[in-house]
């Protein structure tokens, strides 16, 4: 029993980090009509601000809220430069656009900063453990699971209870209509990077305080497997991104328990398979694409 309260929280932690970031293209998708494979170099951003804020002695208390604004920046800053210029081009130019920015920024990391994994200190209580009853569950997994269920909620309030949220969701469902209301585009558009930057920063701490470590590479293995999660959830439906983003977990960490040791390696092509079954039979994802006007 203990050993399957464990694999939960396992899970759920590696889900959490999977639905932020399928989340995160699911809001740029539900208003744009595109997929941001530059997601990944987001988080990516993230991890290198916390390591050269450690290097410069940076207060303790500012590093995480510095790492998120950094990555909406820069999110609103990609938007900005290499995706405006192309606004009303047809989605495989927004997509070679998308691949572009990414490889420009992991090759600018590999010749500006460095091609190998550099550590980031991890603190002694985060590595720990606290016990409930029987069980003992890590406080990583646990932050990370309260972190993803707290983003979704605020981000559920946002888009329910604020102007420019409730801007974003008509946008998602008829952007030229919304535009004649009297609605910005552009600052419609600038708020979905921005927030899809925050969800790939909060992503990227997560991540990095199960890794210790960035690299180059670091944020293409997870925006892959958020992609595949968008997908099977319903592309450009939020809900679908998240609960996608929890089964790709539990599919992974199931598979991890319970497939032995000489099939392991095997392990993510098995996942892809399960994923693929799914949508034999639920082409449209779990939750249905949202198809919408674009602008």
């Amino acid at each position: 029993m203990e050993i399957f309260v464990q694999q939960c929280v396992n899970a759920l932690s590696l889900g959490g980090t999977y639905a932020l970031l399928a989340l995160g293209l699911a809001v740029v998708f539900s208003v744009l009509g595109m997929i941001n494979f530059a997601h990944g170099e987001i988080l990516t951003i993230t991890g290198y601000t916390v390591f050269f804020s450690l290097m410069l002695a940076v207060p303790a208390v500012l590093i995480i809220p510095l790492a998120l604004i950094v990555a909406m920046l820069a999110a609103a800053a990609m938007e900005r430069v290499a995706f405006r210029p192309l606004r009303g081009a047809g989605p495989t130019s927004l997509l070679i656009t998308s691949f572009a920015v990414s490889g420009i920024l992991q090759v600018l990391f590999q010749n500006l900063i460095s091609a190998r994994p550099r550590p980031v200190p991890i603190p002694d209580f985060l590595t720990g453990a606290f016990t409930v009853g029987p069980f003992h569950i890590g406080v990583i997994q646990s932050l990370s699971i309260l972190a993803t269920l707290a983003m979704v909620g605020l981000l559920t309030l946002f888009l329910k209870r604020t102007l420019l949220g409730m801007a974003i969701r008509a946008a998602a469902v008829d952007f030229p209509t919304t535009r004649l209301m009297g609605i910005r585009a552009n600052r419609v558009i600038l708020a979905a990077f921005a927030i899809s930057g925050l969800l790939a920063g909060v992503s990227g701490l997560l991540w990095i305080a199960q890794r210790g470590s960035v690299d180059p590479l670091m944020g293409f293995l997870p925006v892959l497997k958020a992609f595949i999660a968008a997908i099977l959830g319903g592309i450009g439906n939020l809900t679908g991104a998240v609960i996608g983003g929890f089964f790709l977990g539990a599919i992974e960490i199931g598979l991890q328990a319970a497939l032995p040791e000489p099939v392991q390696p095997f392990r993510d092509a098995i996942a892809l398979t399960l994923v693929v079954v799914v949508l034999l039979y639920r082409p449209q994802g779990l939750f249905g694409a949202v198809h919408s006007v674009r602008p």
